[in-house]
C-alpha cells in the first residue's frame, strides 16, 4: 500500500493537488504518520478557497455541489476521498 502523496502522483489525475502540496511544503508530512484524510479534487475539479460544509443528505456533498464520488482509498498514512467539482467559496 502507497502513501497519500505516492498514491496521488500514481492515479495521474491528481497533478494539480500534487503540485499545491509540493508547492505547499506538504510533501514531507502528507508522507508521515498520519492518519490524514484528504478529500482530492481530480486536476479537472481542482479548487482553493475557504471552509467547506459538508453535509450527509443524499449522499456526501460539500459546499451543497460538489458530491464525493469514491470514498476510502485507502494508504498507509490515510485516506484519500475523490470529489466531482471545483469547490466554490461562498
Amino acid at each position: 500500500m502507497k502513501d497519500i502523496v505516492d498514491t496521488a502522483v500514481g492515479a495521474g489525475s491528481f497533478k494539480t493537488l500534487v503540485a499545491a502540496v509540493t508547492a505547499a511544503g506538504l510533501v514531507e508530512t502528507l508522507k508521515g504518520a498520519g492518519p490524514f484524510t484528504v478529500f482530492a479534487p481530480t486536476d479537472e475539479a481542482f479548487v482553493q478557497g475557504t471552509d467547506v460544509k459538508i453535509s450527509t443528505t443524499g449522499g456526501v456533498k460539500l459546499n451543497g455541489t460538489s458530491t464525493v464520488v469514491k470514498t476510502d482509498i485507502e494508504c498507509t498514512n490515510g485516506v484519500i476521498h475523490v470529489i466531482d467539482s471545483v469547490i466554490l467559496p461562498s
